[in-house]
């Protein structure tokens, strides 16, 4: 496999540093808020909550599940960036919702010919049951619960609607 070159992405930010005014900012969530939502592209943190850069820490992962490292981020955002909100946001049509972990491993060995049988994916068709486990794992975490309120929420890719369910 040959590697992609970058030189659109650093020409775009050349462009990009030239309009730059995100200086001063001292990595406190001004709002107080964290969320934890899925890598997908058509999710737009910040925009989908009426927040700015600055306001809130964003922490991606496949699925918007709490992962281990997801787990730091929410603890380190609770005890050193300021964080007293943690949204926890999967959303409709998730590739990860699509099937069990066995299903995207086939998946993924049917289109590319690669073996992932040795990784934990954390795929589920029952993303409410995902959610439920999720969310109760920040609410009762000893470092977490007690110093933040967390809630379960499913954001719609189609409407742009976020709605609570726990």
């Amino acid at each position: 496999m040959s590697t992609p070159d970058f030189t659109d992405l650093l020409e775009a930010n050349a462009r990009y540093r030239e309009r730059f005014g995100l200086t001063g900012f001292d990595g406190i969530a001004q709002a107080g808020v964290a969320m934890v939502t899925c890598m997908d592209s058509r999710i737009e943190p910040l925009e989908m909550i009426g927040l700015r850069t600055g306001d809130a820490k964003i922490i991606r992962t496949p699925g918007g599940r709490i992962t281990p490292d997801a787990l730091v981020g929410c603890v380190l955002g609770v005890h050193l960036l300021g964080v007293t909100r943690i949204l926890v946001v999967p959303h409709t049509r998730c590739a990860m919702a699509s099937g069990e972990d066995a299903d995207v491993i086939d998946r993924v060995r049917r289109e590319t010919g690669q073996d992932l049988s040795d990784m934990h994916l954390g795929a589920s068709t029952d993303q409410r049951a995902r959610l439920v486990e999720d969310v109760d794992l920040l609410r009762t975490h000893p470092h977490v619960g007690e110093r933040a309120t967390v809630g379960g929420f499913l954001y719609d890719v189609d409407s742009g609607e976020l709605q609570q369910l726990l």
